[in-house]
């Protein structure tokens, strides 16, 4: 990444560079962004390994960007490098390399998802909405508030599962416990929710006591794979990104074997709307161990040896940039607060993760896939009109009601 690499990449948009005291401008237009880097090996570290040494000497505190911090910055270069500077040595090695990282047995993905989500919900509070949804919302409209476009992912998924009063309902990765207690109480449902995490096991529990749900949502410390039981509905909402490629038809497997035969799952995940690839480096090491996002061809391969029929494939454009930036933004309102608490350089990694997976969505492949799934092809409607009646787009508004 030379400054002539730059000067001819840079089509779109406008990039500032201040390095090492001397000032150079590349592009115009929008977006823009500045880039203050004041050693010049920086950028030499930089060019060598842009996955990962972009965020490792951000959190290093060898650059700084300015105003829209991290976020325009990473926009200008996504937008002008669409592809990874990071070359993989050989054509076999990358899937080699793919599977060693993905391999999640049981006590794995215990000591993955601590790593991310066991961190205080304290730390949560301050940039989730009020109902702690960690996952993509659905922006029925852009203008929405976070709090309005997670109340409609929540109705979204619940008319998708086509719920009928005293189902039982299973929610595999339920977090903090929203979508499951919105269905308990929207959808007249009783509900399991499974969680790898004790702080959000804790949460979910607290918030099910305080609503006065207790006898009909019910939190467990279990891998989908240690689970039995049978249910009418099935859903996982953000979870089959931690599942690991080894094990992704294990994953349908299981649906299959907990869901009733007339029954109906939805599973919703980020993935690519490209081919298969490997995670970030960066990510992978501070943020989501274990992590891997699917293609569209590596979904439906692992769906097609289970008994399981796919009914419906929504891909949500995107909203989840929107939901990132929302996400960022309230983040950088308590940075001063959440700096104080936890320091400096955990404050850079969480706004330069938070910033280059929205860029992600925005500028590169990332898409959320809504998958639903049923053994028999009668169990949901003939078509989609079922989701976008206007009597759903009223009920999503009146919905604003958020609980603690």
């Amino acid at each position: 990444m030379d400054l002539r690499r730059l000067d001819k990449q840079i089509q779109h948009g406008r990039l500032d560079l201040h390095l090492a005291g001397d000032v150079y401008q590349f592009g115009h237009g929008q977006p823009q962004a500045r880039w203050i880097i004041p050693e010049r090996r920086t950028l030499v570290r930089i060019a060598r390994d842009p996955e990962w040494e972009l965020g490792e000497t951000y959190l290093d505190g060898r650059w700084d960007a300015g105003p829209g911090g991290p976020l325009h910055l990473l926009q200008v270069l996504m937008a002008n490098f669409p592809t990874s500077g990071r070359r993989e040595h050989g054509r076999f090695l990358k899937p080699l390399r793919r599977l060693a990282q993905q391999w999640n047995r049981v006590r794995r993905s215990y000591r993955n998802v601590a790593r991310h989500y066991d961190l205080d919900e304290w730390l949560f509070r301050q940039f989730l909405d009020r109902d702690l949804q960690y996952s993509c919302a659905y922006f029925f409209t852009p203008d929405a508030s976070l709090e309005e476009a997670q109340r409609a992912k929540c109705h979204h998924l619940m008319t998708k599962l086509r719920l009928d009063p005293g189902q039982r309902v299973l929610d595999i990765g339920s977090g903090w416990g929203g979508l499951a207690l919105f269905l308990a109480e929207h959808g007249d449902v009783e509900v399991t929710g499974l969680t790898l995490s004790r702080e959000q096991l804790r949460v979910a529990q607290d918030r099910a006591r305080r609503r006065g749900l207790e006898t009909r949502v019910r939190f467990l410390l279990e891998d989908y794979r240690e689970h039995s039981g049978r249910y009418e509905r099935v859903v996982s909402v953000g979870m089959f990104e931690h599942v690991g490629v080894p094990y992704h038809r294990r994953f349908f497997k299981r649906i299959t074997e907990l869901l009733e035969p007339d029954g109906v799952a939805v599973v919703h995940t980020i993935g690519r709307s490209g081919p298969s690839g490997s995670t970030n480096p960066w990510i992978r090491r501070h943020i989501f161990p274990g992590g891997y996002i699917p293609a569209l061809s590596e979904l439906s391969r692992s769906i097609e040896p289970s008994a399981l029929r796919l009914c419906d494939v929504e891909v949500l454009r995107l909203h989840y940039a929107l939901t990132l930036e929302a996400w960022l933004e309230r983040f950088e309102t308590h940075r001063a607060e959440v700096a104080e608490r936890l320091g400096e350089r955990f404050c850079r990694m969480w706004e330069f993760y938070l910033a280059a997976c929205a860029a992600s969505f925005r500028w590169r492949d990332l898409v959320v896939f809504q998958v639903q799934l049923s053994q028999q092809l009668s169990a949901v409607p003939l078509t989609r009109d079922y989701l976008y009646r206007p009597a759903e787009q009223s009920a999503t508004h009146a919905l604003r009601r958020v609980h603690p």
